[in-house]
């Protein structure tokens, strides 16, 4: 029970890496906000963590609406006492050459990562702050947030970004005893990597098995994607960290893809 009694927001959590996170945190004692765009989904997360004898609510939350940011993050405060831990993982991902890719998307991309990023940030900082107990913040970043690969130029922008948004918040958290960190997995087998094979397949002309091969696991050491729970472990692990010696880091977590 590493994280017992901890209260965390965990942004996109009502399927994929947020939701592996927020089960894993609830078995570690955490009260649990699955902060999600699709409310009845994040609902739907909540009421298995209850079930499963954790403790959880849900909060509709679109990461890029400031006033939803705030609400999202004072009805978990409201409600639990607090807020010790934020993980900034909403996200999506659009694949296109930059040649191709419209202004708008470009936005969007940048919109939900970033925007996003600072908007949950800053509300749980004044949270942090306020109660005067410390925190931690954990973006949900990514090998590309130390890679390039080809058709993903806002993601890869959006990634790199959040390496400086953690280092800044590193600094300035630290009087309070908030934490900032950064979490870089590999190609994780959820349904957004799952939607990239065949899109990738017939930008490049090759097959979807290929894709997985050749381009997603080439540089890993054993050819294995990183699973949803290599993740969430990881995140229980930065959550956990009692001090400040551990802040402003990237911990990648990729099978070797990328080695620091």
């Amino acid at each position: 029970m590493l994280l017992k009694d901890k209260v965390a927001l965990i942004t996109g959590s009502a399927s994929g890496i947020g939701k592996e996170i927020a089960q894993e945190y609830a078995r570690q004692g955490a009260k649990v906000v699955i902060a999600d765009l699709a409310l009845d989904a994040a609902r739907a997360a909540a009421d298995d963590i209850t079930k499963a004898g954790g403790t959880a609510m849900a909060v509709a939350m679109n990461v890029t609406d400031e006033a939803q940011v705030n609400k999202g993050v004072e009805d978990a405060v409201n409600a639990f006492g607090g807020l010790d831990v934020l993980i900034s993982n909403a996200g999506i991902q659009i694949i296109s050459p930059v040649v191709d890719l419209s202004l708008d998307n470009w936005r969007k991309m940048l919109a939900i990562h970033l925007d996003g990023a600072f908007l949950t940030t800053r509300a749980a900082m004044k949270a942090m702050v306020k109660q005067g107990r410390g925190g931690s913040i954990i973006y949900m970043g990514s090998v590309h947030s130390h890679e390039a690969s080809p058709l993903k130029a806002p993601y890869v922008t959006a990634k790199h970004g959040l390496l400086g948004l953690a280092k800044v918040v590193a600094k300035e958290g630290a009087k309070d005893k908030i934490r900032s960190n950064v979490i870089c997995p590999g190609f994780v087998r959820t349904p957004l990597v799952e939607k990239q094979i065949p899109e990738q397949a017939k930008e490049f002309g090759i097959s979807e098995d290929d894709v997985v091969k050749k381009i997603m696991l080439k540089d890993t050491v054993d050819g294995e994607f990183t699973t949803t729970q290599d993740v969430a472990q990881t995140a229980v692990f930065l959550a956990a960290f009692p001090t400040n010696a551990l802040t402003g880091q990237s911990v990648v977590v990729s099978h070797g893809w990328y080695m620091q």
